[in-house]
């Protein structure tokens, strides 16, 4: 710990400059400076607040040390009474400080989009989708993010969809979402099925940080814009006008399309978004590859193909491959509930960056 307090004391100097940065009226009057301080000082608070707690915690057990070497024998027991817990503190605050000093991700505090399309297993496909997706966005709701259906592709009359698009906004959404993204396996016996035996399918989960347009650049020659009418929800006034959007990013292949408005160009700058977004996915993916396979590392590895999770409805159990982690409270999961499996992740994610520090 001794070798990082050099490192700590730089922080807490930089958070007393920028407290009073943000109190001159200089920089008050430049609306972009002062929202650049604004956002490293908020950055550096929870560090600030861990070091801080973490001189109180040890200027405390100086003084119980010394107290031990007093004659006065109440005073001693008092301080003998206090010393472990003050140390299980100091422990602990140590612990917080290196994760807090871990290099952040810098997509964490985006917004992101989420894809899902139903993979292998026809219908139940499907209707697996329309659960995965109801369930990310209870889990929004309970983070106080906002929703937004992009483009959907229903799946034939059964319910659920081919494939669905959503934006999530809110801060930290991708923080917390990132590791979801993969194959979701779900076994359990479709509605379908007269026998009652169980089936496997499969469902592909993307999550992809909403990329600024000063992060990539797309060159308009490198697109193909194509217009045509929407056969989605909206009434008659959508069928009769084209007002739906395919865009082609021709260098890559990538195709996005969007219907859900009934204005052409809300419908394109909502494709652009999703291009945008795709595009930065890919060279997100390209880097956690290369670390995945450099430090054999699962979780935030990045890869769609790999199976992540199993959904076992007949044993009520939802179980994270790369953790290892098997829960057994799947109905509260699948309605939201996922808050305890992301943090395990997290966790995960952390420790693995801890020892990799050494």
């Amino acid at each position: 710990m001794d070798k990082i307090l050099n490192k700590l004391r730089d922080i807490e100097l930089r958070y007393r400059e920028l407290e009073g940065l943000l109190s001159d009226p200089q920089v008050v009057s430049k609306q972009g400076l002062y929202q650049k301080y604004a956002k490293e000082h908020a950055d550096l608070s929870e560090l600030v607040d861990a070091i801080r707690s973490y001189e109180k915690v040890k200027t405390s057990l100086a003084q119980n040390q010394e107290l031990l070497a007093e004659s006065d024998e109440e005073l001693k027991a008092l301080a003998k009474e206090e010393m472990p817990q003050l140390q299980e503190q100091l422990a602990t605050l140590e612990e917080k400080i290196k994760v807090l000093l871990l290099p952040k991700d810098p997509n964490d505090d985006k917004n992101v989009f989420l894809e899902i399309r139903a993979g292998t297993g026809g219908d139940e496909a499907g209707l697996f989708a329309g659960d995965l997706f109801r369930m990310y966005a209870r889990y929004a709701e309970s983070q106080g993010w906002k929703v937004e259906i992009v483009s959907s592709s229903p799946a034939g009359g059964m319910g659920g969809f081919k494939e669905i698009i959503a934006q999530i906004e809110g801060r930290g959404a991708y923080s917390r979402l990132k590791y979801e993204s993969g194959t979701h396996r779900v076994q359990r016996v479709p509605v379908t099925e007269a026998q009652g035996r169980i089936h496997t399918s499969a469902v592909t989960v993307a999550i992809m940080p909403e990329a600024e347009d000063v992060e990539v650049t797309i060159d308009p020659n490198d697109l193909r814009i194509d217009v045509y009418r929407s056969t989605g929800h909206g009434g008659q006034s959508v069928n009769t006008t084209d007002s739906a959007v395919r865009i082609t990013h021709i260098p890559t292949g990538l195709v996005v399309t969007c219907q859900d408005e009934k204005s052409q160009l809300k419908n394109k700058a909502k494709a652009l978004k999703v291009l945008r977004s795709r595009l930065l996915d890919a060279m997100v993916q390209k880097q956690n590859a290369e670390q995945a396979q450099a430090r054999k590392s699962q979780v935030g590895s990045g890869d769609r193909s790999e199976r992540i999770r199993t959904y076992n409805f007949p044993q009520g159990r939802v179980t994270d491959h790369r953790i290892n982690l098997t829960r057994y409270d799947l109905d509260s999961f699948i309605n939201g509930n996922i808050g305890v499996m992301i943090d395990a992740l997290a966790s995960h994610h952390q420790a693995e960056l801890l020892n990799r520090q050494g």
